[in-house]
């Protein structure tokens, strides 16, 4: 008997106004698998399912409607249960959203998975939900996939110390940091063992051949409670390589830095836009008090920042526009040699030498034809560098 091959995930056809040809009358759980599997081959990105309205897929960054019909509450409730569980509608009726992985596995060759968020709405005076989708590729991009550039690639694995990721939601951080992850277990010697703590997780490793490297992944708050306590968790598994989901709050903040001084290389992000921006938002969330240690301590510890932000590709598709500062030795020095409060202008100030604004970036996107007038005009003055 001849093996069934993989389903192919490559859109059939570039017309992106029609809708699902195989639309029930009402969805059942069967029809959700394949209702997203027929959205992945129009190469959606994004999958928003929304109740009153067609289900939408986002194609290189605008909305088509994947389905002639709205989604009623009937179809809502199939979509909750199947996505999340029977416990769906309780959770956010209790004020809760929900963030989730889903997996579809149509044969033995293929793990198509998504990044899931369901939130509850008013739709025309009644309790709805919003479900967003975000599709994963099968394995984590590679750098080159990704066109990072070289300098950032030289200062991406530091002996320890915290590396940062930043950006608004949507820009790309969780698929830097899993390409940075790739280019870890792909060293000839490996990287040792490596933890993540992630909510929910995002890609997996699974197909990455690194003989010499352990990857142990934890979803937040579905192993462990936050990510504070994974960092906690973490200093108990003796790790090379921590990688912490987001750094929000002060105590999870506090748990990357302590991470970092002892010896581990620890990456993660923020829903920050700049390095110095950055560098101030994470101490704003101190009180006066303790900013000025908490301050020596970040900067002591810190290696690389990375803004990243996605713009429209000429041509179709969206392309990563990056600022970015190493922070070697002498650095860190001077900047510990003044008062923190200096250290934006500082850092701005020296931002042309130790890596790259986001308005160079994005100069030198427009000048190569990747991206037009209007996107470089906004990049060029988003991050206040």
């Amino acid at each position: 008997m001849e093996a069934r091959k993989p389903v192919s995930l490559v859109k059939a056809e570039d017309d992106h106004a029609k809708t699902w040809p195989e639309e029930p009358q009402r969805f059942t759980d069967e029809d959700v698998d394949e209702l997203l599997l027929w959205c992945v081959k129009q190469n959606s990105s994004d999958i928003t399912i929304q109740s009153e309205r067609p289900v939408y897929n986002e194609i290189s960054g605008e909305l088509y409607p994947g389905t002639f019909r709205n989604i009623d509450a009937s179809d809502m409730a199939v979509f909750l249960k199947k996505l999340y569980g029977p416990e769906a509608q309780a959770r956010l009726a209790s004020a809760k959203d929900l963030d989730v992985s889903y997996e579809i596995r149509p044969d033995r060759y293929t793990r198509i998975r998504f990044r899931v968020n369901i939130t509850a709405i008013l739709c025309k005076g009644r309790d709805g939900a919003q479900i967003t989708m975000r599709t994963l590729p099968s394995e984590p991009p590679t750098m080159d996939d990704l066109s990072i550039e070289q300098e950032i690639r030289d200062a991406w694995s530091p002996r320890q110390g915290l590396v940062i990721i930043t950006g608004a939601t949507g820009s790309g951080k969780s698929t830097l940091l899993s390409a940075g992850n790739r280019m870890l277990l792909e060293r000839p010697r490996g990287c040792g063992k490596m933890l993540t703590y992630e909510s929910p997780i995002e890609y997996t490793y699974d197909s990455i051949q690194s003989p010499r490297s352990l990857v142990s992944q934890t979803e937040i708050p579905r192993h462990l409670p936050d990510f504070a306590h994974g960092v906690r968790n973490a200093l108990r598994r003796k790790p090379e390589i921590i990688l912490v989901g987001e750094s929000r709050d002060r105590e999870t903040i506090n748990a990357s830095i302590e991470a970092a001084q002892t010896g581990h290389a620890v990456y993660t992000t923020t829903h920050t836009l700049g390095v110095a921006n950055t560098v101030q938002r994470m101490l704003s969330t101190y009180d006066m008090a303790e900013r000025e240690e908490r301050a020596v301590a970040l900067i002591e510890t810190l290696r690389l920042i990375v803004t990243q932000a996605l713009a429209p590709r000429i041509g179709g598709g969206r392309c990563g526009i990056r600022e970015w500062m190493v922070f070697p030795d002498d650095v860190r020095e001077k900047l510990m040699d003044m008062h923190f409060t200096k250290w934006p202008n500082e850092i701005n100030r020296m931002l042309p030498q130790y890596g790259r604004s986001m308005k160079r970036s994005a100069e030198i996107s427009f000048e190569g034809g990747e991206i037009d007038r209007r996107s470089y005009l906004l990049l060029s003055s988003s991050t206040g560098s």
